[in-house]
C-alpha cells in the first residue's frame, strides 16, 4: 500500500470477526486464537482492514472502531449535483435516477452543457463563426462550453428554452419524432401483417415500457401464487419471493386456471409485449466505419455513459445527470448513528459525526536524529524525505501519542521482537507503558510551567522512561534494526513494498469516564460514579525504506 513514509494505519476489528454461522467451530475458541496471533501487515487480507485515522468512525455504545466497510449506510436524500434540486424518493420509481430538470452532461467530455439560442441563417454572419446567441428567440440547442460540442451535430434543436428533458425524450437523432405504441399498431394494421415490421423504429424506452406492462399483466394473472408480495414495493429481492417467481416458469406454483392447467409465465412474443428482434445486418455500420475510420467510433467511456448501446459519434446523445445521495452511517451491531449529514443539499455540515480521532490517540513518528535537510519556513509545510535505512544498523524514532479525551488514559504497547515477513527486523519499545494526561485547557498547562514538556537535558535514551511529556501528549523512543534484504533466505526477487519497514503494534488503552444514565432523576451517587473502559486494537507503523545492498 502506497503512502508517504512515515505513516500510521489503524486496523479495524471487523476483518477478524468470526462468521455468523458455526460451520467453522466455536466462535469463542476462534476469537481467542486470533487474539494470540500477531497481526501481519503484509498478509493479503490486511489490505482490507488498514485505514488512516481520518477514515475511521467510533461507536460510543459498542466502544469499537468502525471502518467504511463495516458500517451500515442509509440514504437521507437524493439530489442533482448540477441544479442541487432535492428529488423525493417517491419520484425515483416513476422518473428514474436521472435529473429531469434539463440538466445534461456533454457526451463527448462529460462537462455541463447549456441551452443556447441558435440564430437563423441571416443572423449567422453578424454573430461570427460560433453561430450561437444568448437571446431568448428560438430555435435552441445544447452546447458544451469546454469542447464546443452541440446537439446540432446529431440534428436536434428545440423550440422552447424550458422543458428540454421532455422535448429531447420525444425526438431521435436527426430531429425525427420517436414512434409511439399507437403508431406501431396503426402501421401493423395498414400492412395487414402480424409480424413486427416496425421493430427497427422501436427505441429502448418504448421497448422497456411494453416489456414492463407485459410482465405486470403476467404477474397480475398469477398474483395469488406470489402471496402478499406487491409489484411496486421491491419485495422481489427476498429469497422466498425469488423461489416462488422461479416456480412460475416451471409450473410448480400450484396455482391453476379455471381449466385446471397450471399458470406458467411465458416470454414476450411480439413488439406489443416488448419483443425486439436483433438486427444482424451490419452492412450500414461497416460502410460508415470504412468512410469515417476509427475516429468516428465512440470511446469506451462515452459508451458507458450512454443509456443505449451505440457505436458511432453521430449517435451520441446528451446524458442527464445521475442523482447523488447523502447517506447516514450506523453501527452494524447496535444500530447507533455514527454519521448523519444535514438534510439541506447545499449544506456540508453533519448533525452527528463520531470520528475516531476524537476517541483514540493520534500517533506520529519521526526520527530521533534526522538526516534530511530541514524545510525552509518560506516553503509549503511538509515532511522532509529521509534517506533509506542501512541494514543491520540501529535507528531510533520518537513516537508521540496525543490524547483527545478529557480523561487521562493508560497506554500499554506490545510489538513482536522481530517483524513478520520474509525479512525480519528487530524492534524494541523502550517505554511500553505510560500514562497520558487529559485534554484540558492549554492555558492551564501554560500557567503551570513545571517543565514537564521538556527533556531532562541529558539527551540520553533510557529504558522505561518517557522521552518528552506535554499537556495531553507523551513521546517515547522506538528502536529498530533493519534486516538485510540480501540474505541467504531471499531466493526470489523483492515484491512490491517488501523493502518498507512496517512494524505491527498492539495498543491497549484504559480510562475512566462518567456513567451515562438514561434516567434524569438519578441519585447523586450514581451521577458521581465512574466506569472503567478499555479499548485494544492493532496499528501499523511505516518507518522507512530499507536500502538494498
Amino acid at each position: 500500500m502506497t503512502a508517504t513514509i512515515p505513516y500510521t494505519y489503524i486496523q479495524c476489528s471487523c476483518a477478524d470477526q468470526p462468521p455468523a454461522d458455526g460451520d467453522r467451530g466455536s466462535p469463542t475458541a476462534e476469537t481467542s486464537e486470533d487474539d494470540d496471533r500477531t497481526f501481519d501487515p503484509r498478509a493479503p487480507r490486511s489490505n482490507y482492514s488498514l485505514y488512516p485515522l481520518e477514515y475511521l468512525l467510533y461507536c460510543e455504545d459498542c466502544q469499537q472502531i468502525r471502518c467504511p466497510r463495516c458500517v451500515t449506510e442509509e440514504t437521507v436524500t437524493y439530489f442533482c449535483p448540477n441544479c442541487l434540486f432535492e428529488v423525493p424518493s417517491s419520484n425515483l420509481r416513476s422518473e428514474g435516477n436521472r435529473c429531469t430538470r434539463s440538466c445534461y452532461q456533454c457526451p463527448n467530455c462529460v462537462g455541463p452543457i447549456q441551452v443556447v439560442s441558435v440564430p437563423n441563417a441571416a443572423e449567422t454572419k453578424l454573430l461570427g463563426p460560433d453561430g450561437a446567441s444568448s437571446t431568448s428567440t428560438g430555435p435552441f440547442a445544447l452546447i458544451c462550453q469546454y469542447c464546443n460540442w452541440s446537439s446540432r451535430e446529431i440534428g436536434i434543436q428545440f423550440d422552447r428554452h424550458s422543458g428540454i428533458h421532455s422535448q429531447l425524450s420525444r425526438v431521435n437523432n436527426g430531429g425525427e419524432a420517436k414512434i409511439t405504441a399507437k403508431e406501431v399498431k396503426d402501421r401493423r394494421k395498414e400492412t395487414h401483417d402480424d409480424t413486427p415490421m416496425a421493430d427497427n423504429l422501436v427505441d429502448a424506452d418504448l421497448q422497456f415500457a411494453n416489456l414492463r406492462s407485459f410482465y405486470q399483466s403476467q404477474l397480475t394473472d398469477v398474483g395469488s401464487a406470489l402471496g402478499n408480495i406487491s409489484t411496486h414495493d421491491g419485495g422481489f429481492s427476498s429469497p422466498a419471493a425469488l423461489s416462488r417467481i422461479m416456480s412460475l416458469y416451471t409450473g410448480r406454483a400450484g396455482q391453476k386456471s379455471q381449466q385446471g392447467v397450471p399458470y406458467v409465465m411465458r416470454e414476450a412474443l411480439n413488439t406489443d409485449e416488448g419483443l425486439k428482434l436483433a438486427d444482424l445486418n451490419d452492412s450500414a455500420a461497416i460502410k460508415k466505419l470504412v468512410a469515417g475510420g476509427w475516429d468516428c467510433t465512440v470511446a469506451m467511456g462515452q459508451k458507458e455513459n450512454q443509456l443505449e448501446g451505440i457505436r458511432f459519434q453521430d449517435e451520441l446523445r446528451p446524458v442527464p445527470y445521475l442523482l447523488r445521495t447523502k447517506r447516514s452511517k450506523r453501527c452494524p451491531a447496535c444500530r447507533h448513528i455514527l454519521s448523519k449529514p444535514e438534510n439541506k443539499v447545499t449544506s456540508t455540515r453533519f448533525k452527528i459525526r463520531l470520528v475516531a480521532r476524537s476517541y483514540i490517540p493520534t500517533i506520529t513518528i519521526r526520527p530521533l536524529q534526522p538526516t534530511a535537510n530541514p524545510i525552509p519556513v518560506t516553503y509549503r509545510p511538509g515532511l522532509s524525505d529521509e534517506g533509506p535505512l542501512k541494514p543491520l544498523r540501529p535507528y531510533q524514532y520518537i513516537l508521540t501519542f496525543k490524547n483527545p479525551l478529557f480523561e487521562s488514559i493508560k497506554v500499554s504497547l506490545a510489538t513482536p521482537n522481530v517483524t513478520p515477513g520474509r525479512f525480519s527486523s528487530k524492534v524494541t519499545v523502550l517505554c511500553p507503558q505510560f500514562e497520558i494526561d487529559a485534554n484540558t485547557d492549554m492555558w492551564d498547562d501554560a500557567l503551570k510551567d513545571d517543565g514537564r514538556d521538556r527533556n531532562d537535558g541529558s539527551n540520553q535514551v533510557s529504558v522505561g522512561k518517557i522521552w518528552e511529556r506535554g499537556r495531553n501528549w507523551v513521546s517515547i523512543i522506538l528502536e529498530v534494526i533493519p534486516a538485510s534484504l540480501s540474505s541467504e533466505h531471499s531466493q526470489w526477487p523483492l515484491k512490491d513494498g517488501e523493502d518498507i519497514l512496517e512494524i505491527p503494534m498492539f495498543i491497549r488503552m484504559e480510562w475512566e469516564s462518567d456513567v451515562q444514565n438514561d434516567i434524569g432523576t438519578a441519585l447523586s451517587k450514581e451521577r458521581d460514579a465512574r466506569e472503567k473502559r478499555e479499548l485494544a486494537y492493532w496499528c501499523v507503523l511505516g518507518v522507512g525504506k530499507i536500502a538494498q545492498e
